[in-house]
């Protein structure tokens, strides 16, 4: 099998490619080394991938197509796996253009390739972000998503859409999938478990938004990637005479379906920042802030469409997940 990854460098990417070279497959990553955090953490993942002889990588924007094509039919993959994106929720605030620039655009480029080459399957993240601010719990694929509070989550929800056009009018079997609150070994430094823990090792008070009034389901990023693995083998097929399955998310009118991928448990941020100090055997100072703009105050997954669909479900307990990311943390950093 041979899988074109988008965002190999990033958090995602990686453990997704090193679970997939293990299994044998031979994969490309394809990441721009954005300078949105440090380019260090994503150099040394890279770096442990290669070593690894089943895989190869090239270092370009998902905005250079002419780039990206080069690359997709040089590789001739399999499937796609389209990871690849600019991150973060309140950055979008401060610069949205680099939003529209990689998580459009660039999708727009890798949905181009895949359709020319033909492509058995191809996986694009979206994000629970794009539920926005709706207030039922857990959250559905079946439920309506049209209030996006963030612009990050709007070009999500977009990539969505865009999805689904290229499947029905190509028929290209499309996936997409939602994310919710990942962490684990090898995390973005802008994300709440790798700033708490640090500035805790430091001495530094951390920020609490909404004075701890959140809720997340958080997912452990080996399961995460586990979900995505799986997916990869349950291609979506366009049903005859528009019928959909009861409970799926399929299309009626395009091999497309979206599937949250969670760990099915909302839980709340200070229960997390207990964990936290469990882990490092020391407490938080917490600096009680309001809520962000562009943040919502819950997300929890229904996930039992991934079951059905896998026979699989995430189910890493945060004291566990977080005493992972610790142990890498403190071997990392050498704090």
């Amino acid at each position: 099998m041979r899988v074109l990854i988008t965002g190999t460098a990033g958090f995602i990417g990686f453990h997704l490619a090193r679970l997939l070279l293990r299994e044998g497959a031979v994969v490309h990553g394809y990441d721009g080394m954005t300078d949105y955090y440090d380019v260090r953490l994503k150099q040394r993942r890279h770096q442990i991938l290669l070593q690894t002889p089943n895989f190869s990588a090239t270092e370009a924007l998902l905005e250079d197509q002419a780039r990206f094509d080069q690359v997709a039919d040089d590789f001739a993959p399999d499937i796609i796996v389209h990871l690849a994106a600019q991150a973060g929720v309140r950055y979008s605030i401060e610069n949205p253009r680099a939003y529209l620039d990689a998580n459009v655009i660039g999708s727009f480029n890798v949905m181009e390739a895949a359709r020319r080459l033909g492509v058995q399957h191809l996986l694009m993240a979206s994000t629970s972000s794009v539920y926005g601010a709706n207030d039922k719990v857990p959250y559905s694929e079946a439920d309506k998503v049209e209030t996006q509070m963030s612009f990050y989550a709007a070009t999500k929800k977009a990539n969505e859409n865009m999805a689904h056009a290229y499947a029905h009018i190509h028929n290209l079997p499309i996936t997409m999938f939602r994310f919710f609150t990942v962490y684990g070994p090898w995390g973005r430094p802008d994300m709440a478990l790798y700033k708490f823990v640090d500035a805790t090792l430091e001495g530094r008070p951390i920020d609490v938004y909404n004075h701890g009034e959140m809720y997340r389901d958080f997912t452990y990023v080996e399961d995460l990637v586990r979900g995505i693995r799986l997916l990869m083998d349950a291609v979506p097929q366009r049903p005859e005479n528009g019928v959909v399955p009861e409970g799926d998310s399929l299309s009626p009118v395009a091999p497309w379906r979206v599937v949250n991928i969670g760990n099915s448990t909302s839980v709340k941020l200070t229960d997390f920042i207990d964990a936290i100090e469990a882990a490092l055997g020391q407490k938080t100072t917490r600096n009680l802030m309001p809520m962000q703009p562009g943040d919502v105050p819950r997300t929890w997954a229904d996930a039992s469409l991934l079951q059905r669909l896998t026979g699989y479900r995430p189910q890493t307990d945060v004291q566990t997940g977080i005493q992972k990311f610790v142990d890498w943390y403190r071997d990392y950093s050498g704090k």
